[in-house]
């Protein structure tokens, strides 16, 4: 069963110059990625993807506020 807090899952921190340019965090659970946040820098926006049909409130919300925390907001050209 999931945990609703942060501090129960693997945070990554991740970086793509291929297929997107910018930065973000991927929160893993055991050997499964559930939560992806990027900064794109490409595109200057900021994305969500959710890899689970249903995750808590408050894990999604734990994990946006790390990100402004982590990953500077300013977009890189």
């Amino acid at each position: 069963m999931l945990s609703k807090s942060l501090k129960d899952y693997q945070i990554v921190l991740s970086s793509d110059v291929h297929e997107k340019d910018g930065i973000g965090i991927e929160v893993w659970f055991e050997e499964e990625i559930l939560i992806e946040i990027f900064r794109d820098d490409k595109k200057e926006n900021y994305t969500i993807t959710l890899f689970v049909k249903s995750l808590p409130l408050e894990l999604i919300e734990e994990s946006i506020q790390y990100f402004k925390k982590e990953i500077p907001r300013e977009f890189q050209k």
